[in-house]
């Protein structure tokens, strides 16, 4: 396992052991008040670990070295485990909404305490610093699997910023229904998370244009011995981008200059785009028929 994926996963059991010890806190106080909503928050921490450990898998299998099977690389392990984080995020969401049906036709009044409270006040500085930390982390290293997780973490925050202020309202003396609605503002939440999380990874999958045709196409153009580009193509994450395209040049460029001239459009690609860039050129003279026919 390189380096870059070592950090990735140091990043991830730091974020599985914060999010174990939120849930088991939310859980217990949850349970031992009857609170819907901090057992809602609570099982939605407990998946935030469970996405964490299918990130490690992901990372594990990413890390693995380019074969001759895939040559590309394994990359793309790391995106299918953002996928089943969106399903898990999804499932455990349906999983609130029954739990909530349910405390509607056998209601019950939860007895908010001073512990609840501190609890979600807990749970709130928790989720912004493992939020915080994991994109910053996810932007550094460049890892898909870190940067899905914070966005499902961001909204955690206002998941339990929600359940914060329905126990205190009701402790307040507002309708115990307070805590029910509460309950369904965070599965709403949980589902925003999932499809944020899942078109994230989708894109990503589908091959999805890396960087736009425009930019590429102004940077080829810039060199003179360039007369036309065109079928530009991109695709990857900002680790590892390709672009591929024909070029129309001059012909009367030798072999060696025109290897030289892909070469230094690869550079000016890197530095102005990004330094992953990967560049694949079809060669065309300028007075090819295919040449004429672009024109």
């Amino acid at each position: 396992m390189d380096v870059n994926f070592k950090s990735i996963s140091r990043v991830l059991w730091l974020a599985l052991f914060a999010n174990l010890t939120a849930a088991a806190m939310k859980i217990f106080i949850g349970k031992a008040i009857g609170s819907a909503s901090i057992l809602a928050d609570g099982f939605h921490s407990l998946t935030d670990g469970s996405s964490n450990v299918i990130g490690l898998i992901g990372v594990k299998f990413a890390s693995k070295p380019v074969d001759k099977c895939h040559p590309y690389g394994h990359r793309k392990f790391e995106t299918l485990a953002g996928l089943l984080i969106a399903v898990m995020l999804f499932i455990i969401g349906i999983n609130i909404v029954s739990e909530g049906v349910y405390r509607i036709i056998n209601p019950a009044m939860p007895d908010i305490t001073l512990e609840s409270t501190i609890v979600q006040v807990l749970a709130v500085l928790i989720n912004i610093g493992i939020c915080t930390y994991e994109y910053s982390m996810g932007k550094k290293l460049k890892s898909g699997i870190l940067i899905s997780d914070s966005i499902h973490k961001r909204g955690d925050i206002f998941v339990s910023l929600g359940v914060l202020a329905a126990i205190i309202s009701i402790k307040l003396g507002l309708p115990p229904m307070l805590d029910l609605i509460a309950s369904f503002v965070v599965a709403a939440l949980i589902f925003h998370a999932a499809y944020e999380v899942f078109k994230y990874n989708r894109d990503i999958l589908v091959d999805r244009a890396a960087v736009d045709d425009e930019e590429i196409r102004r940077i080829c153009l810039d060199f003179n011995e360039i007369k036309d580009v065109y079928r530009i193509r991109s695709r990857g994450v900002e680790e590892d981008i390709h672009v591929d395209m024909h070029i129309i040049m001059d012909p009367a460029l030798s072999i060696e200059e025109s290897h030289e001239l892909i070469h230094n459009m690869e550079e000016k690609m890197r530095i102005k785009l990004n330094k992953n860039v990967q560049l694949f050129a079809h060669i065309e003279p300028q007075n090819s028929r295919e040449g004429k026919l672009c024109n």
